[in-house]
């Protein structure tokens, strides 16, 4: 009997679905440990399987060995391209099987550009379709999936197919020569290191590094300020009453002191800033000029695109950006929250803000604030940005079950969504200018006197707030001290994993869902390092080497260009083959002239590898010689920690087998030996000590004197043993490796 396939891009959007469209309880069924759904709605019969993300990929046609340029592409089954993604092959397998006895066709996938391709590679190689039905959806919630299927359009979103396809083959233009190039310059000049770079790497590189150049160029120059500490009997006393015993200065001491700066601001000359010290010094009180009170009104903030709520997460809990959205994508797919990938900061009325607040009302924890806000007009607070597909990112309703990470980002976009509906705050600035001995002082202070969407935004605004006292023209206050401040100006700063999400899309590089991906992209190539983004001498030297040999390879407006260009594809103004073409003409150009210069290349790019190797080996001082440092090695049984002091120094330390390894600056805190950091997929990064014999490391278990405990192994009954490893001590069974068994005491 045929039926109708709709396929999502995960299993979970598919249960989802399935759970959402089915007129009774769906059936699940399995095969190879993949799932899949059938149900019947309103007397049709539907089976609804999923994808895990893309089924294929762009790769080389016809591979020639490490050669570029190279143009020629195929799209093929990821589990072929990648051993990575060989599980992908499953999913395959079963969909292929499915869309046989299937007459009808529709792509439930993320409505995206990633998502269209990703429902179109379906339909097209494994449901050998040339087109589809298309569901679309911004949440993943029961009443909007059974809209979405009820108005599902007869066709794919083609704008978004072709956008999505050019944007894949245009990526591996880029990518595949540029990393070929870099890494082929290496190895003439005679050494091998694979080197990436990318069509927007390179300019976000480049960002980067401008910013280290700027901060590396910086002198400070020395300033002077001046600051008179005064009080007024109008202050708040905080001093004891009771004690009998405190004497004028601690009466002083304990009264609000205000600062006023002098009118002048800064000094670049001491001898200068003196004169008015000497002028001052024995002044006592100061008279009040003249009052200036502003108020001012401060608007709600606008509905969070994922730009905006991967810098919110940042600088509150200082989450990285490509967590945040790992984080939001698991709150979306959950039902919790509307699709994150958004650039729009708007809330349209069809999303129904009556409904969702109705619905937050019913949680214990937002129910006074959901209260408050249900007693006036509904109308957020919207932004100027739009996105075709989706609108700003909203809570659901749907009452959640959440871990502590994703709790903190679900409460970020609950407050956000509050506050967008909310009047507005108002504050007052009152500036007191004050008169010592003929100079000019100004103390400025700012109260928020209505609190307004500031109350739903909680704890999440951070304002300083400071109450002058209330004072006449002409009273005196009591100057307590006026200080000569000697500074100097600051480099500055550097962008931090949020400020450069939000450089990159001000320039139109890259895309809201690859932006943080790419920065990770430089981390994991060792081109920048740190909290505050610092590039490497490595990521330094690789924007100085292309942009003396192959700039065009790091130019942000061409790069920009590009990104525009797609979206003519997107809206149907610009042809994909015209885009790819001019592509092509412009690598084959640059890479003409990169080939010509690859030893060159080569040879300066060399000892920046080289001392980025040594820096990111390097794990610290050798506690036993104390002269040499512990490097990371690469022996005949895999890595390990050897003292670059050897063989004088023949101090060594094992490390993991499996896991990604990091040097760390961080030192154990019993016995003072480095720390290393371990990653792991799908896990919490581990910092540990590379002593075995740390104190951390023992278990507290009593043994006889072979060694072993007198318990036996609950699974064959030998002896248990105490054994050690990289992570610690731990119990395991004396018939190893035939019985694995291990516990902690």
């Amino acid at each position: 009997m045929a039926y109708t396939l709709i396929i999502t891009e995960k299993p979970s959007a598919a249960q989802k679905i399935a759970e959402a469209l089915a007129d009774g309880k769906p059936i699940k069924k399995a095969e190879n440990k993949v799932p899949y759904y059938e149900i019947t709605h309103k007397g049709e019969d539907i089976v609804v399987c999923s994808a895990v993300g893309h089924l294929y990929t762009v790769t080389e046609k016809e591979k020639k060995g490490w050669t570029y340029p190279v143009f020629e592409t195929v799209w093929m089954e990821s589990s072929k391209a990648s051993k990575a993604s060989k599980f992908t092959s499953k999913y395959v397998s079963l969909i292929n099987k499915l869309a046989k006895k299937a007459d009808k066709f529709i792509v439930a996938t993320d409505y995206d550009i990633e998502g269209e391709v990703i429902g179109y590679n379906v339909v097209r190689f494994l449901c050998k379709k040339k087109d589809a039905m298309r569901m679309k959806f911004s949440t993943l919630t029961k009443d909007e999936l059974r809209e979405s299927y009820e108005h599902k359009s007869k066709s794919l979103d083609w704008g978004q197919v072709n956008a999505g396809l050019t944007r894949h083959v245009l990526d591996w233009y880029y990518g595949i020569n540029l990393s070929r190039a870099l890494s082929l310059a290496i190895k003439k000049a005679g050494q091998f290191k694979v080197l990436s770079a990318g069509r927007v790497q390179g300019p976000a590189l480049k960002i980067i590094v401008e910013k280290e150049k700027e901060i590396q160029a910086f002198k400070p120059e020395q300033y002077w300020e001046i600051e008179m500490n005064w009080f007024t009997d109008k202050s708040h006393n905080k001093s004891n009453k009771n004690n009998k015993d405190d004497n004028k200065h601690n009466e002083i001491k304990n009264k609000d002191i205000f600062i006023a700066k002098y009118e002048r601001g800064k000094f670049g000359s001491k001898k200068e800033a003196e004169k008015i010290i000497e002028k001052t010094k024995n002044a006592k009180s100061a008279e009040v000029v003249s009052l200036e009170k502003n108020k001012f009104k401060q608007e709600p903030p606008t509905p969070f695109d994922l730009t905006t709520l991967q810098t919110e997460a940042y600088r509150c809990f200082k989450i990285q950006p490509n967590k945040t959205l790992e984080i939001a994508q698991e709150l979306y797919v959950s039902g919790y929250i509307s699709y994150p990938r958004t650039s729009s900061q708007q809330l349209p009325p069809s999303i129904g803000y009556n409904k969702i607040m109705n619905s937050l009302h019913k949680n214990k924890k937002y129910s006074h604030l959901a209260e408050e806000l249900l007693k006036g007009q509904l109308k957020p607070n919207n932004g100027k940005k739009t996105d075709p597909a989706h609108p700003a990112i909203y809570p659901t309703g749907v009452q959640p079950k959440l871990t502590d990470e994703q709790e903190k980002i679900y409460d970020l976009i609950i407050k956000r969504f509050f506050a967008t509906f909310a009047d507005a705050a108002e504050r007052e600035t009152l500036i007191i200018n004050l008169d010592a001995k003929g100079e000019q002082f100004a103390t400025r202070g700012t109260l928020t006197v209505h609190k307004g969407w500031h109350v739903f935004y909680s704890p999440y605004v951070i304002l300083e707030e400071l109450e002058l006292p209330l004072l006449k023209e002409k009273e005196l206050v009591n100057i307590q001290k006026i200080l000569l401040l000697e500074k100097e100006t600051k480099p500055p700063k550097r962008y931090t994993p949020a400020s450069i999400i939000r450089e990159l899309e001000k320039k139109n590089l890259g895309t809201k869902a690859t932006r943080a991906g790419i920065i990770e992209t430089l981390f994991d190539r060792g081109y920048v390092v740190g909290q505050s983004l610092e590039a490497t001498n490595l990521g330094i030297k690789i924007v100085e080497t292309l942009a003396k040999h192959a700039p065009t390879i790091i130019d942000e407006e061409l790069t920009s260009h590009f990104e525009m260009e797609m979206d003519g594809i997107r809206e149907n103004k610009k042809k994909s083959e015209n885009v790819l073409d001019e592509a092509k003409e412009v690598l084959t150009n640059t890479l003409e002239k990169f080939k010509k210069k690859e030893k060159n290349i080569g040879e300066e790019l060399i000892d920046a590898t080289r001392a980025s190797e040594q820096k990111q080996n390097t794990v610290g001082r050798c506690i036993n010689c104390g002269e040499g440092n512990l490097m990371m090695r690469r022996g005949k049984y895999g890595m390990f920690i050897a003292c670059d002091k050897y063989p004088e120094c023949k101090t060594t330390y094992s490390l993991p087998k499996s896991g990604l390894i990091k040097a760390t600056e961080e030192v154990c805190e019993e016995c003072k030996s480095p720390k290393i950091m371990i990653i792991k997929k799908g896990r919490k990064p581990q910092l540990l000590c590379i002593n075995p014999d740390c104190p951390t490391k023992k278990i507290d278990v009593k043994t006889n004197k072979e060694g072993k405990l007198d318990k036996k192994c609950p699974k064959c009954s030998k002896e248990l043993v105490v054994r050690k490893s990289t992570y610690g001590e731990f119990i395991g069974c004396s018939g190893y490796p035939d019985c694995r068994y291990t516990e902690r005491s």
